[in-house]
């Protein structure tokens, strides 16, 4: 009894050490509140699982820190945030970081008015809530709800009721918004406005003093606990389009206010000097927008069209390379602008509207020779994006002629679009795969262990080698890599966090640049984080970052390293890597291994794991006839419950085959024995012997290994083919040849052989010889009568008539 006391505890106490050291990644899925007012000191509430060990928030953006963090339990943690009084409006995005990992990113929003909270109940169009003007409501719509909320306005008062829900990231929500009077007539209504992607905005002018009604709910009477939103309403100035579309770096610019339901006004910007997409938030004495204009900043020369330019005699000059601002304002309108360019020369023509810049417009471009009015291209949805691109080359020296439209020969004042016309030059991209499908990669990386991350890099009309720097990493982390050679796209890296390294994380501004200095391109992280998805999956929403998310965890009980092979894997060969595990003790879990990439016509098992208890495995690892010959560096990654870990560096080896096989065609009968005969090439030189066997034999077929060394120009197999052994004929039979160096073997495959195996013919039956007897004499066949003639028929008739 005594002995099973001590068992239980045992298995009591290793089951605390795995749950305690394998606590990991947290699951924070929502802030609440959604968002807050600026210049505020805020408590609100994160919600998830695996929480209990929060310890800082990780923000994207400068305007918001935290002041402390105090976890209430494992789902859920109270936070109080500082937000600066000139912190940017809009979304914003966050990931929480506790003692044992990185959560995914959650969004907030950061606005201008102060907020309330919806009250319930509120779903009597009689009964609504009362909100102030100029006030954030912050709510839910659950399953058929409907929610209302009455404010009071006097007579040419602008009423603007914009909505967030689906940019909440929460869930796939559509809303609607409407405005009503007080006898309950529908005044304004949106459900998807272009400018608010998938969002709502509602704007009028009072047409009397009174009381308006304004109604929220999911458009098709849905709902759930995620479908959170926030509704702002006021008297806040709101265009859904600005004209012209953006200016160049530092430069002031004055812009056209358009679809205010106050109707056109002018305002004036100053534009940063960073180019790029640039966030407007139109602002007057009434108060700022909500969610912002989308403009661009560009260094390129700029025109804006001038009517008339419906045809191609009439188009608005402009530039190329250089941009261009027009609006398709008239049903059947159509908008050219012309440049110079000479024979050969290519030009990539990108029109910006619904995409970009959110206009109503649906983009159609073509692009023409002006001197012979031939078309060189067009574009409607570049590849599934809205919005259009064509490349095109010019065939001799004269204007090209870029001619935009609506899809479908609409017209309206908020038709709005950009053209761009660039010429090629280097681009670079860096890129995190995806490891979970969906989820945006982080890089939590254990105290006194190692983490890896692959990277990809996207060259655009440039090569070479490149190297990576990478700033601002967590204190105690170090960073293992090399350059990216100029034939690859792929990068692993390695990261290690010291054994006295302290909790804390980053954001990590990765950078790529061309080993050669000549090229002056360079290249950052590009990650997207999907948090909405539509039908098929679609990207519908998420959260778009130039940095890679890095921190220092708590340490895990156990460590990984790979045995450094001492041989190479050949083409058409295998091999299998040794993995082993350092265990703390009392841990006794399973892990379960991968590369974290397999290098060029490599191919490694993904089902591998070092068993319960057990401190190694083999991985096996198989090399095509097109692998690429050389030493890559891999290693690999380690999960355990939640905690993943990664081994150092090792490096593998791809070489040449050791032989070119010859196969010949065999035969033989059931029964008997025959040869197969194997050519040898060989291409690699190795000591002593070599064996070379027979695999995939049918059943009844036996042959012996065969050993050769590196002279031997062939290999002969004695095939015994027993008197059970199916016929046919055998296409699955393969040569394997071993070669041991260091004590290590060295392992090609291939195939295929034939062997036909025949049934044997059957013996040959002599027919017995027929007895003699005696020939019957036949009696002779009278001879047949002659015929009477005619004559004598007559003669006989007349004696038998007397």
């Amino acid at each position: 009894m005594k002995r099973l006391h001590v068992l239980l505890l045992a298995t009591v106490i290793t089951t605390l050490i795995s749950a305690n050291l394998l606590a990991a990644k947290p699951a924070f899925s929502r802030i609440v509140p959604p968002g807050f007012q600026r210049g505020q000191e805020i408590t609100v509430t994160l919600q998830g699982d695996r929480l209990k060990d929060a310890q800082e928030i990780l923000f994207f953006e400068p305007g918001v820190t935290m002041k402390s963090i105090e976890p209430e339990d494992d789902k859920k943690v109270k936070v109080t945030l500082n937000v600066t009084p000139d912190c940017r409006l809009g979304q914003h995005g966050m990931r929480l970081r506790t003692a044992t990992g990185l959560s995914d990113v959650v969004l907030f929003y950061v606005g201008a008015l102060p907020e309330i909270e919806e009250k319930e109940p509120n779903n009597d169009f009689k009964e609504p809530q009362a909100v102030e003007m100029g006030t954030t409501v912050n709510g839910i719509i659950q399953n058929e709800d409907v929610d209302y909320f009455v404010i009071e306005a006097k007579k040419g008062q602008r009423i603007t009721a914009e909505l967030t829900g689906l940019r909440l990231g929460l869930t796939f929500f559509d809303p609607y918004v409407a405005i009503l009077n007080e006898q309950r007539f529908e005044l304004a209504k949106s459900d998807d406005e272009p400018l608010l992607f998938q969002d709502c905005l509602c704007s009028l002018l009072a047409p009397e003093d009174g009381k308006y009604i304004i109604q929220v709910r999911e458009s098709s009477y849905g709902g759930n606990g995620n479908c959170a939103y926030r509704l702002s309403v006021g008297n806040f100035p709101r265009p859904k389009g600005i004209f012209p579309t953006g200016g160049k770096p530092g430069e002031e610019i004055e812009v056209t206010w358009l679809g205010d339901p106050s109707g056109t006004q002018t305002a004036k910007i100053r534009l940063p000097e960073k180019e790029g997409e640039f966030l407007y938030y139109p602002e007057d004495q009434y108060g700022i927008a909500p969610s912002p204009n989308r403009l661009f900043v560009s260094s390129l020369p700029a025109a804006v069209e001038k009517e008339p330019n419906n045809d191609l005699k009439a188009a608005t000059p402009m530039q190329g390379p250089g941009v261009a601002s027009g609006v398709i304002e008239e049903k059947g309108d159509y908008d050219h602008f012309a440049f110079p360019a000479k024979k050969g020369q290519e030009f990539d023509v990108r029109v910006y509207a619904r995409k970009d810049l959110r206009s109503y417009l649906d983009p159609v471009v073509d692009v023409y020779q002006q001197s012979n009015n031939k078309r060189l291209g067009g574009n409607d949805d570049d590849g599934g994006n809205i919005d259009s691109y064509v490349r095109v080359k010019a065939e001799e020296d004269t204007d090209l002629v870029v001619r935009v439209r609506d899809h479908l020969g609409s017209g309206s004042p908020l038709n709005i679009y950009r053209v761009e016309v660039t010429q090629r030059s280097p681009s670079l991209v860096v890129e995190i795969p995806e490891v979970e499908q969906y989820k945006a990669r982080t890089m939590s990386v254990p105290q006194d262990n190692y983490m890896a991350v692959l990277l990809t890099a996207r060259r655009e009309n440039f090569g070479g080698e490149l190297k990576f720097d990478f700033n601002d990493l967590p204190e105690g982390i170090e960073v293992i890599t090399f350059p990216m050679a100029e034939n690859t796209n792929k990068l692993p890296v390695l990261l290690r966090a010291k054994p006295d390294a302290q909790l804390n994380g980053k954001l990590v501004d990765v950078i790529a640049k061309p080993t050669n200095q000549d090229l002056k391109v360079e290249g950052h992280v590009r990650q997207r984080t999907m948090l909405v998805r539509g039908q098929n999956n679609r990207d519908v929403w998420g959260h778009d970052t130039d940095r890679m998310s890095v921190a220092v965890v708590e340490k895990v009980p156990y460590k990984l390293e790979i045995v450094q092979p001492k041989v190479p894997v050949v083409r058409d060969g295998s091999m299998k890597l040794k993995v082993k595990a350092t265990r703390a003790e009392g841990f006794e879990d399973e892990i379960r291994l991968r590369l974290l990439d397999d290098p060029p016509g490599i191919g490694a098992s993904r089902s591998i794991k070092i068993e319960k208890g057990q401190t190694e495995a083999e991985i096996p690892v198989t090399a095509n006839g097109g692998a690429a010959i050389g030493i890559h560096k891999i290693c690999v990654l380690g999960t355990s419950g939640l905690s993943e870990v990664s081994s150092p560096f090792a490096d593998l080896e791809v070489a040449d085959r050791v032989v070119d096989f010859a196969f010949n065609q065999a035969a033989c009968e059931q029964g008997q024995e025959t040869q197969i005969i194997v050519g040898l090439s060989a291409k690699r030189e190795f000591p002593g012997e070599a064996t070379v066997e027979l695999l995939g034999m049918p059943a009844g077929v036996t042959t012996e290994p065969v050993k050769v060394n590196k002279d031997a120009e062939k290999a002969v197999f004695n095939v015994k083919v027993a008197q059970d052994a199916k016929d046919g004929k055998h296409k699955s039979i393969v040569a394997r040849i071993t070669v041991t160096e260091n004590e290590e073997p060295i392992v090609q495959t291939n195939g295929n052989i034939e062997l036909r195996v025949d049934k044997p013919l059957p013996p040959k039956v002599t027919p017995a010889k027929p007895k003699d007897e005696a020939k019957k004499e036949e009696a002779p066949k009278p001879k047949p009568e002659r015929p009477l003639s005619r004559l004598e028929q007559l003669r006989l008739q007349k004696e038998m008539g007397e």
